[in-house]
């Protein structure tokens, strides 16, 4: 079975031009078949800012209201997804940028209120990976961005992670899936005032341990369980690390047990 490469990028990586180059050069390099999901948070919140709309957040997670969203498909969906587009052309590889709604890949529901109403989030509910594979064997590298649709007309603000997540799992039935998260660290850090505390493998009975403890706090904690759940359904491998980590082999590896 051929192995199909997910690559997760966002953060301060879309920020750094050094960085973006860099690992859309090692994407645009590597052989078979590979997708690329980008964020885009801080260009969302600083074009809200502009626009004199102030960005919600409550544990690092986005209130999606109408303008918001508005602004997020502008910055995901256009500006962010196809920049990333034109610079991987720019490398002969042959990007096509994607939203969940493009031919109905990726299907979710507006999240459900609980104690927070987070507005027009979605959570995943499909992946349509008939139609990701047509577009894999014509040669196309699917670019998306961290927007999808409800099959009703509504976009809807879903994490990128999740997405990232989600297409691995959707696809481990016609390849052999590795799925990539490329931010600003090196791996997971047993010391966030550490760069060098790599924690080198993650399984899950110390992953719960180290929560447990407060090594593994806040942001990490969502990515992590995206992880865990990813490698459950049959993903093969997930590593986290940053641009230069990821390149040679000094990351974090998820596994299953």
């Amino acid at each position: 079975m051929n192995t199909l490469k997910i690559l997760k990028i966002g953060g301060n990586v879309l920020h750094s031009s050094s960085q973006l180059h860099h690992i859309l050069d090692a994407f645009a390099k590597w052989k078979g078949p590979k997708i690329l999901v980008h964020g885009g948070g801080k260009y969302a919140s600083a074009l809200s800012q502009k626009l004199g709309i102030t960005p919600q957040m409550i544990d690092g997670r986005r209130i999606t209201d109408a303008p918001t969203l508005e602004v997020v498909t502008m910055v995901y969906a256009g500006q962010l997804n196809k920049k990333i587009v034109s610079q991987l052309q720019k490398r002969n590889c042959n990007a096509i940028g994607l939203s969940g709604a493009d031919g109905n890949i990726i299907k979710a529901h507006k999240r459900a209120v609980s104690t927070i109403d987070y507005g027009f989030a979605g959570d995943i509910e499909s992946v349509q990976s008939e139609q990701l594979l047509k577009l894999l064997q014509a040669g196309f590298t699917p670019v998306f961005c961290a927007i999808t649709h409800d099959g009703q007309g509504q976009l809807l603000n879903t994490n990128a992670d999740t997405i990232s997540s989600a297409l691995s799992v959707a696809m481990a039935n016609h390849f052999t899936t590795e799925l990539l998260y490329c931010f600003d660290k090196d791996g997971v850090l047993s010391d966030p005032k550490n760069e060098k505390s790599i924690i080198n493998q993650i399984n899950q009975k110390n992953y719960k341990e180290m929560v447990a403890e407060g090594i593994i706090t806040d942001g990490m904690i969502p990515k992590l369980d995206n992880a865990f759940d990813a490698l459950a359904q049959q993903v093969a491998t997930v590593r986290i690390g940053s641009v230069y980590s990821l390149m040679t082999g000094n990351e974090t590896i998820i596994t299953a047990a």
